[in-house]
């Protein structure tokens, strides 16, 4: 067993973690910053001593650490991460099994009862995401358990525990063989190119598979796409493969327009005949409302924080006036897909972002689906910042005079 030392949680709080909420917020914690060492084994009472769980001691941005059981007679060590970790796997058993889907989450961190860990499923590769270096002081035992009960070809990390959970620049691979970039990967049978060894981000947002599921299937056919803050363009090409007249993809990454080609490109789908834009979304708003643009489709999902030279972007402050700029592009019985990946905006507040939007905007409008986060990104629900996708597809429709 590993040493384990023993933490006190305010009275204030002693009833939410009682209930099982497994994330060790600083103002819960009594005397938070006599915790010094990463990676050390907590065990968590409140004030009057009565025992609510073990965990560890890892700093990242959400908190001080994650309890990682709240049985009694349960020691946090190498049996409890290998149970942890071989339950996850076999949730996930139907999932390898599909041909036609070829990447998914193998583990989501606090929803499979490992709070600050990830593992994802590339054709064979693993990639670690580690958000503390209190989970990194547990990496042998977390290897050692997915390289003995699974069949991998390479396994990558990306350790995200630099200031304010930046990604921390390395070569990434672990062991195994070395991936031949990009690795190609299937979701619903489209191509998309991921990239294990290139900094923080491979290439795709996976939590979004239904969504664009949804876009090839619903709502792309016939229609002009704009979509915007489009990274590496991977709705454009389900718009695009799902019968869309012609795509706009717009992102201020200079490296967006390479990377949006070859997507679109090892889809057999000429980029020539798309347009891609490497410019602020902000200003092309600007100019394509004064230029009368208008789109039947506009995809909206920005990062939950963004800056350039002229703007400064936050979802949980600024979403409703993004959001009625899109409106202003859309025609009218067009389409809006509104997403928002802030953990900290609820269900609630995002329905009444959306209304108010279109209320201020004097335009009708019907949700016609709303989705989450996918089933492999599983979730514990004593957690709920762990459920932060929030999306609706939107039909826009006629000014209120109008109707």
């Amino acid at each position: 067993m590993w040493m384990e030392t023993t933490i006190k949680i305010n009275m204030r709080f002693s009833k939410k973690y009682r209930a099982g909420y497994p994330l060790l917020l600083k103002e819960a914690v009594v005397n938070p910053n006599k915790l010094v060492e990463e990676g050390q084994i907590l065990n968590v009472i409140d004030e009057e001593g009565t025992f609510i769980g073990r965990g560890y001691y890892g700093l990242q941005n959400k908190g001080l650490g994650w309890i990682l059981t709240d049985k009694k007679d349960e020691a946090v060590d190498e049996g409890l991460f290998r149970r942890k970790l071989i339950r996850a796997f076999g949730r996930r058993r139907p999932f390898f099994e599909d041909e036609r889907t070829t990447a998914f989450r193998l583990f989501n961190g606090e929803g499979d009862g490992i709070g600050g860990l990830t593992i994802d499923y590339f054709d064979g590769y693993y990639l670690i995401n580690w958000y503390s270096e209190g989970i990194y002081r547990f990496k042998k035992t977390i290897i050692e358990v997915l390289a003995s009960h699974s069949a991998y070809r390479g396994i990558y990390e990306k350790k995200r525990f630099a200031t304010d959970g930046k990604y921390v620049e390395d070569d990434d691979f672990i062991m195994g063989e070395r991936g031949e970039f990009p690795l190609i990967v299937k979701e619903n049978d489209v191509n998309i190119a991921v990239y294990l060894n290139e900094g923080a981000m491979v290439g795709v947002f996976m939590d979004q598979r239904h969504v664009r599921e949804a876009l090839f299937n619903k709502y792309a056919k016939g229609r002009t796409v704009l979509n915007t803050f489009s990274y590496t363009g991977v709705f454009s090409v389900f718009a695009a493969l799902g019968g869309a007249e012609k795509t706009t993809s717009v992102d201020l990454a200079n490296r967006s327009r390479e990377k949006t080609i070859e997507q679109f490109s090892i889809n057999k789908v000429d980029p020539a005949n798309q347009h891609i834009i490497v410019e602020d979304v902000f200003a092309f708003f600007k100019r394509a409302e004064k230029r009368g643009d208008r789109y039947g489709l506009v995809i909206l999902d920005p990062p939950s924080f963004a800056r350039s030279k002229k703007y400064t972007f936050s979802a949980a402050k600024d979403y409703l006036g993004l959001l009625q700029q899109a409106i202003r592009l859309t025609e009218e019985n067009g389409i809006i897909v509104a997403s928002m990946n802030h953990a900290g905006v609820s269900r609630k507040k995002f329905r009444r972002v959306i209304d108010q939007s279109f209320r201020e905007e004097g335009v009708g409008y019907k949700i016609l689906e709303s989705h989450s986060l996918p089933e492999d990104y599983r979730l514990n629900q004593d957690y709920p910042e762990g459920n932060y996708l929030k999306v609706a597809i939107i039909n826009r429709l006629g000014h209120w005079e109008e109707e």
